[in-house]
């Protein structure tokens, strides 16, 4: 079976990276790292919230988002963010699909959105307390209704 694909757009904090990275090793799902990180990939806090898991990840680097789309041709972008015209419970998910969420401080950029603009997911944050959630639980909630659709277990 086919199983979606997370991509990070620059990601900045290494320890949400790095537990993504655990998260895709524990469905077998493939992590993109795309542009400008905000970190080191040999940094420690990167390498401890992945703990030794890191042999496990199916990782790809690019550098930039229209070349990591370009190696996956066959999938479909869903982004992911605050500005989401539709719940992500309520996408139709299917094997090959691209999850791609953007930097903590910032989110996708608006030309990012727009281009993909039929398929921009949002996490519902009920209390409005917050901005937004953490990148690492977002990855959890997108992805895991995507393999609970998907019956990938």
């Amino acid at each position: 079976m086919k199983f979606p694909h997370v991509v990070l757009f620059e990601p900045e904090i290494p320890p949400n990276t790095g537990n993504v990275a655990r998260l895709c090793a524990a469905t077998g799902v493939e992590l993109h790292l795309v542009g400008r990180l905000g970190f080191s990939l040999d940094d420690r806090q990167l390498a401890r919230a992945g703990l030794d898991y890191w042999p496990s990840v199916k990782l790809r680097l690019h550098v930039d988002l229209p070349t990591c789309l370009a190696s996956l041709p066959e999938s479909r972008v869903i982004c992911f963010s605050t500005k989401g015209a539709v719940n992500y419970d309520l996408i139709e998910y299917k094997p090959s699909d691209c999850l791609v969420f953007g930097p903590e401080s910032r989110g996708l950029p608006d030309e990012i959105l727009a281009r993909h603009g039929e398929l921009v997911a949002r996490i519902p944050m009920p209390a409005q307390a917050v901005r937004s959630l953490n990148l690492s639980s977002s990855v959890a909630i997108g992805l895991y209704e995507a393999l609970r659709q998907l019956k990938a277990w």
